[in-house]
């Protein structure tokens, strides 16, 4: 083998290790959070936080989704370009461009009222990416101590949490979890998929029209 062809084939090696590791990772995680419990709550919060980097921005987002599991207009995608959810229930983060908005505690976070959730809504995804990634080469693992945590407000009680430093080093977008409606109960399903496309990825997948 020529030393080009090695060193593909390491590139290979390492890139199929470090599935395993996240295919594993995911695993373990769903059956610490994957608990599909009913919330019995009323609001929630998604906390995204990392160490202060200037030239690094995250951003969390929820995307609303009716029973074809998209959404059913651009504005039921609550993000940095849009605060409010049509119905209220969710109300966006500001956008916190560097991760200095607190000390040690969430930079953004997104607040839900479940009882205010239109009834056509069956389910919210809660996700984080990284803006500009693409033209600025970035990824998780370029972060320090960044995470998504979901938290009941009402009991202050931390239900489920994410490392992306650790757990999605080379991933510009992940899909954190999300609230879905079943026998007219809310629950919670942890589901942890990581992907390269950032936040344009995810609008295509669930229906939205990104030019």
């Amino acid at each position: 083998m020529t030393k080009d062809e090695i060193k593909k084939y390491e590139e290979f090696l390492n890139e199929l290790k470090r599935r395993e590791n996240l295919d594993l990772f995911r695993k373990k995680f769903k059956e610490k959070y994957d608990v599909k419990i009913s919330l019995g709550l009323s609001r929630i919060k998604i906390g995204l936080g990392w160490d202060p980097n200037e030239f690094l921005d995250l951003d969390a987002s929820c995307f609303l989704l009716d029973e074809s599991n998209k959404c059913p207009t651009v504005k039921h995608l609550v993000f940095y370009g849009n605060k409010f959810s049509p119905d209220q229930a969710v109300k966006g983060a500001d956008d916190d461009r560097t991760g200095g908005s607190s000390d040690g505690d969430d930079d953004e976070e997104i607040e839900v009222d479940l009882n205010k959730v239109d009834s056509k809504i069956q389910s919210l995804v809660f996700t984080a990416t990284i803006y500009e990634f693409e033209e600025r080469k970035q990824n998780f693992g370029q972060l320090s101590n960044s995470y998504i945590r979901l938290v009941d407000t009402v009991t202050n009680e931390e239900i489920a949490k994410y490392d992306l430093t650790e757990d999605f080093s080379s991933e510009s977008a992940i899909e954190f979890g999300r609230i879905y409606k079943k026998d007219n109960a809310w629950k919670f399903e942890a589901i942890g998929k990581a992907y390269k496309g950032g936040l344009m990825f995810l609008c295509k997948k669930y229906g939205i029209q990104v030019e």
